[in-house]
């Protein structure tokens, strides 16, 4: 059994014990989290899709760290002008850990 489930802009699709980093949540480790915009669920020999979300769905998950992906670097550079701009930057993240999928 295995959903699609929307978080911080962006589309995951998750299967129970799967872990994923997703855009932070203000949320301490060990607390327990609970998504509501259920895209799609798939189980055996069924397939739910939503309109957007599924009503009655939810994908429960616990949180196991806050964190910082690794830095990106961004350079912006004009040849022969004596122009060069770098910057870097590091987003942060919340390590999740799906325990449950429910229709």
């Amino acid at each position: 059994m295995y959903a699609v489930i929307q978080t911080g802009g962006k589309q995951y699709r998750v299967e129970e014990g799967t872990y994923l980093k997703i855009e932070k949540l203000e949320l301490g480790e060990g607390d327990s989290i609970e998504f509501d915009k259920v895209l799609m669920i798939q189980s055996d020999d069924a397939v739910k899709v939503g309109m957007p979300f599924i009503e009655g769905g939810k994908v429960t998950a616990t949180v196991l760290s806050q964190g910082r992906h690794a830095k990106v670097k961004i350079i912006k550079f004009r040849r022969r002008k004596h122009h060069m701009k770098q910057m870097g930057h590091r987003q942060y993240y919340t390590e999740i850990q799906i325990t449950g999928i429910s229709a």
